[in-house]
């Protein structure tokens, strides 16, 4: 069992080490070689934990969304937030989360380009890797709404709106290359104030 824990251990370093790699030097470029010396290993040593740098590559990002996914969650099991606290509070840490790996954006960017000259379906990678941010806001969605504090909406719609504002993000640090999201927080506390009931006496000004 200790040697079962220990494998998983050492793997997570590696998974932490070589998405520094991807980040710095781009998809293309990283090496097997570069990734074992990055972790202070043999080639042979990093073969008994992964097959190849596209596995790794897959990990790394699936490690990076579970802990993203461990902080959503644990904002969404939070039953002292309001149901517009909760949004914010998820929506706020997926834009931190998004400019801490500005740089690994970038490298995803590319590599989906690559995939999609290959004849692979980007958009099909991407959903699945999203499936389940989308599941914990469509919880928020519908607990704010039964609750009365959100308006009756279409939840399907609502989700679509807020997704594409953290697709924006993406972009904004991905493409256009900024390195702050507040804009993007902005435009996600206007779209959260207009799913708010308003309250009875509440001034129109």
């Amino acid at each position: 069992m200790a040697i079962i824990v220990e494998h998983e251990k050492r793997k997570r370093e590696i998974l932490a080490k070589a998405l520094d790699v991807f980040a710095e030097e781009g998809y293309e470029d990283v090496t097997f070689q570069k990734i074992a010396d990055r972790c202070g290993i043999t080639r042979t040593t990093l073969y008994i934990y992964f097959k190849n740098k596209h596995e790794i590559f897959l990990w790394s990002i699936k490690q990076l969304t579970s802990g993203l996914e461990k902080k959503l969650i644990g904002i969404l099991n939070d039953k002292e937030l309001s149901s517009a606290d909760c949004l914010r509070g998820i929506l706020m840490a997926i834009m931190d989360g998004c400019e801490e790996n500005k740089k690994l954006f970038g490298v995803i960017l590319i590599y989906l380009m690559q995939i999609k000259k290959a004849g692979v379906d980007p958009e099909e990678r991407v959903r699945r890797r999203v499936l389940h941010i989308h599941h914990l806001l469509n919880v928020v969605f519908i607990r704010g709404m039964r609750s009365g504090e959100f308006k009756k909406l279409d939840v399907g719609k609502v989700n679509d709106l807020f997704y594409s504002l953290i697709e924006s993000a993406i972009f904004r640090l991905a493409v256009l290359n900024k390195n702050s999201l507040d804009e993007t927080r902005s435009n996600l506390e206007l779209a959260i104030s207009e799913l708010l009931v308003a309250q009875p006496g509440a001034s129109c000004e």
